[in-house]
C-alpha cells in the first residue's frame, strides 16, 4: 500500500493582524506597545504585507534614513522586533520563509559602565531622602536588585519574615519567572513598618497617594530622578541603574556570580558576568611603565 502524504499544516493566522496579534500575546504591555509600534512603522515604509516581503524590502528599510537617523540603540531595537515577527511567523506556518534571518543588526557599544553608581553616590542618596515611602522603595531597589515593573506589582502577600529579623520577598518578573529574594533585615524592618494596619494582602506595598492604587513606573521614575538629583548625582538615573549597582557592588564585595544571578533572575549567567568587565578591578597596564 502507497504511504499517504500528511495533510498540509494549516496556518495559524489568515492575515498580517492575526499573526501580529498572537506574536504580542502575553507580553507586557510596554512591550506590546514599543513592538507594535515599530512593526507599524515597517509595514507602513514597505507598503508590503508581510507574505509579500522579501530581504530587498527589509534591507532597503534597514538603510532607509528613517531608521538610519535613530539612536544606534533604537535602531537595534526596531530590527529586532521585526526580525522576531518574522521568525515567529515563519514558525507558525504564515510565512513560508524566515527572510529576514540574514538581517543583521547593529553592533552596540557597551554602555553599563557608565549606569553604575558609585556605593557612595547610592548611600547619599538613601541617607537624604526623607519620605518614609519613597525611602524604603529606594532601599528595595537597591537591596533586592529588582525592576520596577517588579516593585510595581509587589503586594503584602509577597512578603514574609526570615529569621533573624530578615524578609522574603516572592517576585513576579520577566518572562513570566517567579524568584525568590532574601531582603535583609533593615530593608525587611522598614517595609513592615510602612504596612497600614488594615492593608489588604493584596494591596500594593507601594500606593499612590493620589489613588490609592500601586506607583507606577513613571511615578518611581520621576522619585527616582528627585532623590538622585537631591543627592548631586548627575545622568539620568533611573531605578534601573539601582539594579545595576546592586550587580556591580555585590559581586565587589565578594558575592558569588551564580548568587546574583539567582537574585536578578537573569537567564544567563553571561548577562551576570557583564558587571564583572563593566567594573574590573585590574588592567595590564598596571604592569607597564608609562
Amino acid at each position: 500500500m502507497a504511504a499517504t502524504c500528511p495533510a498540509p499544516r494549516r496556518a495559524e493566522a489568515d492575515n498580517d493582524a492575526q499573526i501580529i496579534a498572537l506574536w504580542l500575546h502575553g507580553r507586557s504591555e510596554h512591550t506590546q506597545r514599543a513592538y507594535r509600534r515599530e512593526v507599524e512603522r515597517f509595514l507602513a515604509y514597505v507598503a508590503v504585507e508581510l507574505r509579500g516581503g522579501g530581504l530587498r524590502h527589509l534591507q532597503a528599510w534597514a538603510d532607509s534614513e528613517e531608521l538610519t537617523a535613530k539612536a544606534p540603540a533604537s535602531r537595534a531595537r526596531a530590527i529586532a522586533a521585526v526580525k522576531s515577527l518574522f521568525a515567529f511567523g515563519h514558525r507558525l506556518g504564515y510565512l513560508p520563509f524566515d527572510v529576514a534571518a540574514p538581517l543583521k543588526s547593529p553592533k552596540l557599544k557597551d554602555t553599563l559602565a557608565s549606569r553604575i553608581l558609585e556605593e557612595s553616590a547610592v548611600q547619599r542618596i538613601l541617607a537624604l531622602e526623607t519620605n518614609p515611602r519613597n525611602a524604603v522603595l529606594l532601599r528595595l531597589l537597591y537591596a533586592a536588585g529588582v525592576r520596577v515593573s517588579e516593585v510595581c506589582a509587589l503586594t503584602w502577600a509577597d512578603l514574609k519574615p526570615r529569621d533573624e529579623g530578615q524578609g522574603q520577598a516572592t517576585i513576579f518578573g520577566k518572562g513570566g519567572k517567579t524568584r525568590e529574594v532574601i531582603l535583609p533585615a533593615t530593608v525587611y524592618g522598614a517595609l513592615a513598618a510602612l504596612k497600614p494596619r488594615d492593608a489588604a494582602k493584596e494591596s500594593p506595598v507601594f500606593r499612590s497617594r493620589s489613588g490609592g492604587g500601586a506607583l507606577t513606573t513613571v511615578q518611581i521614575l520621576r522619585i527616582v530622578r528627585a532623590a538622585a538629583a537631591r543627592a548631586g548625582v548627575e545622568g539620568n538615573v533611573s531605578p534601573h541603574w539601582f539594579r545595576h549597582a546592586h550587580a556591580s557592588h555585590s559581586l565587589d564585595r565578594g558575592a558569588p556570580i551564580s548568587l546574583v544571578q539567582a537574585t536578578l533572575g537573569h537567564s544567563s549567567m553571561a548577562t551576570t558576568g557583564r558587571y564583572t568587565h563593566a567594573q574590573p578591578t585590574e588592567s595590564s597596564g598596571r604592569f607597564l611603565v608609562v
